[in-house]
């Protein structure tokens, strides 16, 4: 599994297990809900700034979005 798919793993199921929408991370990680959904699509490469934004806003470590 490359990075990017773990990363889209990780991250909708950690989303889900915590009972929040794309929206709702979206609006906690202040990004767009189309840039969530690229992501868990694995059709966006984002930044590690960018995950950095959404392990904060699930409060996890950004290991556990990447493991």
């Amino acid at each position: 599994m490359d990075v990017r798919q773990r990363l889209a793993t990780n991250m909708k199921r950690l989303r889900k297990e915590r009972g929040w929408s794309q929206e709702a991370l979206a609006d906690e990680a202040e990004l767009d809900r189309t840039y969530i959904s690229g992501i868990e699509r694995q059709v966006k490469n984002p930044t590690i700034t960018v995950v950095e934004r959404v392990a904060k806003a699930m409060g996890c470590a950004l290991g556990d979005l990447l493991d």
